[in-house]
């Protein structure tokens, strides 16, 4: 290797790498490109160059989350409270207040900061990988670690994470529209261009945020992080602003009318008090407080507590929401369109068969058939995937896992890939194309050149015209080619992914590869299905939502699965991707009653995705190939696979699926509903509370009655029994069954007509036992009104705390329900008591509170009126239940 200090820090020795031959770039870079760098080297130059990463998104301050506390109209009312309170010399009240403030503050800052934090982490989870050579081994290695001289693998569909100058290409075309706005593909070429040549045309380069579409090859990496072309555009481009999902601004929109309206009604009740003989003081306090304690402030915050919770719940069960948008969508999704393989299968590939001219080998017998070790040779040899050996540093199978059980399969019998390549060195390889559904290679064999070529059967059968067979070669008439599909089909019917294999020795390395070939055989590949996507389909179906799968396999290779996870029976429809061109002409009703999509092409998908939302479905699309993109973009839910996924497919996607299972894509869906409904549940309850707030002093102010609580009480019930029951609600498990009930309609809003008759009937109830609590400590216990306003805070007080037991679904059950298996509400209600019940024993604050110390009486009269709120409307939820499941 070269002394470290020859490697220019900026890479600036190789600016212009565009127009260098690949051999003096790599002499440059003083790596070998049959083995790459080797990881000590690669570290060194992680080093010295640094990370290679470009700073797109700023880290969150905790300065602008503080500022963005003070920026809130319920700051601006608390703050001319204490303003009105200290010019009016009322120290006490000013002071409170300010301490209000300063704790609403704390509380949203110490929230704010812990989900934005929370949000960095989880991104930090979906980081980018790329196929790199290192120690002359296949592996993956995390993007940020590349360095200048890594040598990188490349696939369609992979991103481009550094700038790369193409060493060897097989019709490699990339999606530059990032730098030249121009959708078009671009061919790409290992051969150099001018040194003047604009950026658009240099054909020997790819560049950082830029996508492979097709082909395959290999290239070095010239620039990393801020030293690329992407860097150079990107250098002052950093975006601060927090991602907001349409569920955290209707939450935003809704406070913001509440707050107009609680205005209007804070106006109304200065008008009114002032005119009645109300210390002119105390009501326009009275009215700010009870304004504050109207306006549900800690919506937004909460619901970012629950989005932030929610999402980390899913991460740590392999599902990586991407877009915050895409949870509430979860909730209401009602189709799921999944592949088979590696999401209801295991993607753990084996070969299980070969079928031969001569008959059929099973796999525990394919070392000692020397028709099947030919058949095996061409298989390792037509092949772009690595397996992991036991010398160090090795990292793993790398690869196509059908590859990989190629390559298994091949070395069981002997025949090691690295072994043949060196007998039979490469010169040329054609990549898999989904046009031709083949792929080869050309290697040089004694002088001449062997072709190596497999693919989907019927594509291989049409290439080919003769059979290898023990007594020689035989035409491929048309009868042998249905011969062979009847092979295919048995193979298919038994569960197994059947690939073709052909071969052919010619004078002239760039001969068409796909003519004129020898037909070797037919090996049948199994994947079995996943022993636990069964009962997430049964939980799908219990949750009603439908599973469709779609496959490019045979259609009876596809029923088989179907059957095997109890997606379909033996008389399923299937559909073949060709009956989907009949889309739009009136036989979509039937088309789209099937569960089972075979030979599905990518542009397909994408007709499969938009006929179901036409008819109505919210659907979730699993995908992981870069021909995926527009279908994962279009689906209500784009579901990438975080393993063999192609970056492509993820940038398209609002979710990842960490493991690539079915039933995590479940267990998403349960979460984005329990989400959802916490929302709704806190939001509701707040909305009650605050309304009974509301009601209690403007119809006091209306019926001439003295204050029942007074401000600085408001204030602080509004901190106590708003805050903390309000976060236990969103921290919620959720309900048991809710995934036995359908998705909820799209377009419902968070608080529909039924929501709010509950809260205005709740805050009836509430209102109702406090004026009882006033009136009985009046009239029975002659109390003054000091001590009248103790218990009249203190009911009210409590029956809020007590209230969050009623925010149970009604279907569940009185004592075992989400509410009260919720550690979080049990923590809450212990707190807030304490925070309510000491207080008036305390001096100093109960006479800043206005409270007196109660006596036996009093608390008799608090507990019996705090407790029936409660008691009459879970009779009633009952009630109404009972009446429901009796009409059914």
């Amino acid at each position: 290797m070269k002394p470290q200090a020859d490697l220019q820090p900026d890479c600036a020795a190789l600016a212009g790498a565009h127009h260098l031959p690949a051999a003096d770039v790599i002499v440059a870079l003083d790596v070998d490109p049959a083995a790459g760098l080797s990881q000590a080297e690669a570290d060194r130059r992680l080093g010295r160059f640094g990370p290679n990463t470009i700073r797109s998104r700023r880290r969150v301050r905790k300065l602008s989350i503080l500022l963005h506390q003070l920026a809130s109209p319920v700051v601006y009312l608390l703050a001319a409270a204490a303003a009105l309170s200290f010019y009016f010399r009322e120290w006490p009240e000013g002071i409170a207040v300010l301490l209000v403030l300063l704790f609403n503050t704390l509380i949203g800052f110490f929230t704010e900061i812990r989900a934005a934090r929370s949000m960095e982490a989880l991104r930090s989870l979906g980081t980018r990988s790329a196929r790199v050579l290192r120690d002359g081994t296949a592996r993956m290695v995390a993007a940020a670690d590349l360095v200048p001289g890594d040598v990188v693998l490349l696939d369609a569909g992979d991103s481009v994470s550094a700038d790369l100058r193409l060493l060897s290409s097989s019709s490699v075309a990339a999606d530059e529209s990032t730098f030249t706005g121009e959708s078009v593909p671009v061919d790409k070429s290992p051969e150099p261009v001018g040194i003047e040549t604009r950026l658009a045309d240099r054909r020997s380069m790819l560049f950082k945020g830029t996508s492979t579409i097709r082909g395959s090859g290999r290239a070095v990496v010239v620039g990393t992080g801020i030293n690329t072309e992407l860097g150079n555009i990107s250098r002052l481009v950093e975006d601060a602003n927090p991602e907001r999902s349409p569920l955290e601004k209707s939450l935003a929109r809704l406070s913001g009318q509440l707050l107009w309206l609680t205005l209007a009604l804070a106006l109304a009740l200065v008008g009114l008090g002032i005119a009645q003989g109300h210390d002119p003081l105390r009501i326009v306090t009275t009215a700010i407080a009870l304004a504050v304690a109207a306006i549900p402030e800690g919506l937004p915050v909460v619901a970012t507590l629950a989005l932030a919770r929610g999402m980390w719940r899913m991460a740590r069960r392999n599902a990586l929401v991407e877009r915050l948008s895409a949870v509430e969508t979860l909730g209401a999704t009602t189709l799921i369109l999944t592949d088979k393989t590696g999401t209801l299968t295991e993607n753990r590939m084996s070969v299980a068969k070969a079928v031969l001219p001569s008959g059929t080998v099973d796999a525990h017998a394919f070392g000692s058939d020397g028709a099947v070790r030919a058949l095996l040779q061409i298989a390792a040899l037509c092949n772009e995937a690595s397996l992991g050996g036991g010398d160090a540093g090795t990292s793993g199978d790398v690869g196509d896992p059908m590859e990989l059980a190629l390559l298994r399969a091949a070395g069981n019998a002997g025949l090691e890939r690295r072994a043949l390549l060196e007998k039979l060195p490469p010169v040329r390889a054609c990549a898999f194309d989904t046009a031709t559904r083949m792929m080869a290679t050309v290697h040089r064999c004694d002088g001449r050149f062997l072709f190596a070529v497999k693919g989907a059967p019927e594509a291989v059968l049409a290439a080919c015209d003769s059979e290898k067979a023990p007594d020689g070669d035989h035409a491929m008439t048309d009868d042998v080619r249905d011969a062979w599909m009847g092979r295919v089909q048995e193979l298919g019917a038994q569960g197994l992914r059947v690939l073709a294999l052909a071969s052919k020795v010619g004078g002239d390395c760039d001969a068409p590869p796909y003519r004129d070939l020898a037909l070797l055989g037919i090996v049948g590949l199994e994947d079995p299905a996943r022993g636990d996507v069964p009962a997430a389909i049964r939980d799908c179906q219990r949750a009603g939502v439908r599973v469709v799968m779609m496959t490019g396999d045979h259609a009876v290779t596809a029923r088989s699965i179907g059957q095997a996870v109890g997606l379909a029976g033996h008389d399923a429809l299937t559909v073949e991707g060709t009956d989907l061109a009949q889309l739009g002409s009136g036989r979509d009703g039937e088309l789209l009653a099937a569960n089972i999509f075979a030979r599905v092409e990518p542009s397909e998908k994408l007709a499969l995705v938009n006929a179901y939302q036409n008819h109505g479905e919210i659907v979730a699309m699993t995908g992981d190939g870069v021909n995926d993109a527009p279908a994962l973009r279009q689906a209500d839910i784009g579901v990438a696979m975080g393993q063999r996924g192609t970056d492509v497919a993820r940038e398209a996607s609002a979710m990842v699926l960490l493991d690539d299972a079915f039933p995590t894509i479940v267990l998403a869906i349960r979460e984005g509903r329990v989400i959802f409904g916490n929302i709704r549940r806190f939001a509701a309850f707040l909305l009650s509370c605050n309304l009974s707030e509301v009601l209690i002093v403007g119809l006091a102010v209306a019926l001439g009655l003295p204050l029942p609580i007074l401000p600085l009480q408001i204030l602080y019930l509004n901190l106590v029994t708003d805050v903390f029951p309000a976060f236990a609600l969103a921290a919620g498990e959720g309900d048991d069954k809710v995934m036995q009930h359908p998705p909820r309609p799209p377009g419902e809003p968070i608080l529909g007509r039924a929501q709010w008759r509950t809260i205005v009937l709740h805050g009836l109830v509430l209102t109702g036992a406090t004026f009882a609590a006033m009136a009985m400590g009046k009239a029975w216990l002659k109390l003054d009104q000091q001590a009248l306003v103790t218990v009249t805070f203190l009911t009210l007080a409590f029956s809020q705390l007590a209230h969050v037991f009623n925010m149970r679904n009604a279907a569940s059950g009185l004592l075992g329900n989400e509410i009260t298996r919720n550690r979080w509400v049990w923590g809450a209600l212990a707190l807030c008591t304490a925070l309510l019940a000491i207080p008036p024993y305390l001096p100093g604050l109960a006479g800043i509170l206005g409270l007196a110390r109660p006596d036996a009486s009093m608390w008799a009269v608090i507990v019996a009126a705090s407790c029936a709120p409660v008691v009459l409307i879970q009779a009633a939820m009952m009630a109404i239940h009972g009446l429901r499941r009796a009409g059914r």
